[in-house]
């Protein structure tokens, strides 16, 4: 059973104009196999035209394309017990 990854760089408070990307970034501790997952407010996000969601080692990166101010609202990010909230 592989060790819990946690989260070393939580995620930070990010500011857009109606229109830009926001881009948010967390990183854990170690590579993971284990599920993790990006919610706005408390709809979990899926990668489509409107987010791109990355892995790239234990960088996590989610980006919001062309935000509303229907996006607006806590973006959050969840590896096994752990949540980082901006």
């Amino acid at each position: 059973k592989e060790p819990e990854a946690t989260i070393v760089e939580k995620l930070k408070d990010v500011t857009s104009n109606e229109g830009e990307d926001a881009v948010f970034e967390c990183r854990l501790s170690r590579e993971t196999t284990q599920d993790a997952q990006w919610f706005l407010g408390d709809v979990p996000l899926q990668s489509n035209e409107m987010n791109e969601i990355r892995v790239q080692g234990t960088r996590h990166t989610l980006i919001l394309r062309k935000v509303t101010l229907e996006d607006c609202g806590p973006v959050s990010f969840k590896v096994g017990q752990h949540t980082s909230a901006a």
